[in-house]
């Protein structure tokens, strides 16, 4: 599936195309903090399938709980994260942030990891009472 992205600002946009099917959400903590919310949800993609169409992200380095090193893209103005990947055999495959994602109402995660982590209210949300808009 072709899609297209961009950061909160839209200083950083970019084409990429993925596999619909490897959705994904990670509860752990490092994705909680990435996100300030329960957990990530994430579009994996081979490295040569992204294509930045604006400015470049700026890139640091975090080593996560598994002990793996990945490199996490975001947007220098606004902040927006963008993107991940690993090192060495984890480098050809990125990760795309959901949120990101011009088309992601129409990619709904199939998996999860790290559900240790998972808040205890994770799935509850649709019990509580709403409003279309604030």
């Amino acid at each position: 599936m072709a899609i297209t992205g961009r950061c909160h600002c839209g200083f950083v946009t970019y084409e990429v195309e993925i596999d619909p099917g490897e959705v994904s959400i990670c509860h752990c903590t490092d994705c909680q903090r990435l996100t300030g919310s329960p957990y990530r949800v994430t579009a994996p993609t081979h490295r040569d399938r992204l294509r930045l169409t604006g400015n470049a992200p700026n890139l640091y380095l975090k080593v996560g709980d598994n002990g793996r090193t990945r490199l996490q893209y975001f947007c220098p103005r606004c902040g927006s994260p963008l993107f991940t990947t690993g090192t060495e055999e984890d480098a050809e495959t990125w990760g795309i942030r959901w949120g990101s994602i011009d088309q992601r109402r129409k990619l709904r995660p199939r998996s999860q990891i790290w559900c240790r982590s998972a808040t205890d209210w994770f799935g509850e949300t649709a019990v509580l009472p709403g409003m279309a808009e604030d």
